[in-house]
């Protein structure tokens, strides 16, 4: 998709509530087209605003069901598993694993299905986790499989090995996956 770009003002007023009397509120107005796409909408309108020092973004808040189920698995002490999926250096898709119930939560923060690592399933199950895995990795039926895993280390074919040592690289696209530990 292509960067769309416009111009706009920025509104200062003066701030009220408990602001000082010299306190200022800045305010940029969002086309509603780029809103619509956002999915703002009255009854669901948080947004997470980031500020890296010369550019700010924009973007859906981060969805309470991902954060819920991350400290509800931690606070049950499961072992969980957390691996961020990225196109190029954009994270596309954090991942949730809970190896302990076998159980998966995901958060998307792109909206292009064709970046986030389950396309359009955002429900994702242990089954669908296990073919994720194995579709970032060479095929189990390549020729001259145990030459490759030999060179990774590897004595048996073992999807999430193989990404630890790889990333979860793949020639046809600009896709990888980042572990962290639960």
């Amino acid at each position: 998709m292509a960067v769309e770009e416009r111009r706009a003002n920025v509104l200062i007023n003066k701030a009220g509530g408990t602001a000082g009397p010299k306190g200022k509120s800045y305010r940029v107005a969002l086309p509603p087209s780029w809103a619509k796409q956002l999915g703002v909408t009255e009854a669901d309108r948080e947004v997470l605003l980031q500020f890296d020092g010369e550019c700010i973004t924009i973007r859906r808040a981060a969805d309470p069901g991902y954060s819920a189920f991350l400290n509800a698995a931690r606070e049950r002490g499961h072992e969980l598993l957390l691996l961020h999926y990225y196109e190029g250096d954009t994270l596309c898709t954090k991942i949730c694993a809970d190896k302990t119930a076998r159980q998966l939560a995901i958060q998307n923060l792109v909206t292009d299905p064709l970046t986030t690592a389950f396309g359009v399933n955002d429900a994702p199950d242990w089954a669908d986790w296990e073919a994720f895995l194995e579709s970032r990795c060479v095929p189990r039926q390549r020729d001259g499989l145990p030459r490759y895993l030999a060179r990774l280390g590897l004595e048996e074919y073992d999807p999430l090995a193989i990404i630890r040592k790889t990333e979860g690289r793949m020639a046809e696209d600009a896709c990888w996956l980042k572990i962290l530990e639960g």
